[in-house]
């Protein structure tokens, strides 16, 4: 199985920036881009929620698995 990121979708949805996003809820882009890549081994639950709120979406629609 393998979990997939679906950030840049998001992103698209919202018509926000990568600089956007980071800023917003006070992350660097280096991480941002490396979520957004799928190359983390992990993310914290607080750094999510901040994502979910300024995108207005649902983990479910950021992160998914494939069988």
């Amino acid at each position: 199985m393998a979990i997939i990121v679906n950030l840049d979708v998001e992103m698209a949805k919202s018509k926000m920036s990568l600089k956007d996003l980071a800023e917003r809820i006070d992350i660097s882009m280096t991480n941002l881009s490396l979520l957004k890549t799928g190359k983390v081994k992990g993310v914290r639950f607080d750094t999510l929620e901040a994502i979910c709120r300024e995108l207005n979406c649902k983990p479910g629609d950021i992160l998914n698995i494939t069988p």
